[in-house]
Parts: structure tokens; sequence; C-alpha cells
């Protein structure tokens, strides 16, 4: 994939869902029920498989926990 993909905005019951290109699903390798994260980035949002996500916060909870003294030495920069 190249490029931004378009997705389309559809009614579902009294919410409203987006359409994600079949490319793009296998890409995810996600189906219908599983969820996604959508988090703001400085440059938009990203779209993240609810998997992936949880395994990069535990890498970085672990990350914080083991060099705790250093970020906190960091920040009082």
């Amino acid at each position: 994939m190249n490029g931004p993909l378009k997705v389309k905005v559809v009614t579902v019951s009294d919410s409203v869902g987006i359409v994600l290109p079949e490319q793009l699903i296998a890409r995810l390798k996600i189906a219908s029920g599983d969820t996604l994260t959508l988090t703001e980035t400085p440059n938009g949002y990203a779209l993240i498989y609810e998997g992936e996500f949880e395994e990069i916060m535990a890498v970085s909870r672990r990350g914080a926990r083991k060099y705790r003294n250093a970020l906190r030495a960091l920040a009082d920069k």
C-alpha cells in the first residue's frame, strides 16, 4: 500500500462505522469483531490492531520501570 487510503463512513444502527478496504484488512490481519485503537499522533491519527497495541504498551511499561531513575533525571532537566 502506497499513500493514504480512503475509507467510507457508514451508518450502523444509531452509530457510524468505517468500511476498511480488503487490502488493509489483510495487512492488519484483522477480522470482524476485532478491536482496533485509534490514537492521535503529531501527523494525524494511527489505527492500531489491539493485540499489537497491547504488546507495544507492555514493552513500554517494562522499559519505563527498568529505566525509571534515568527517565526521572531526564524529566527534571
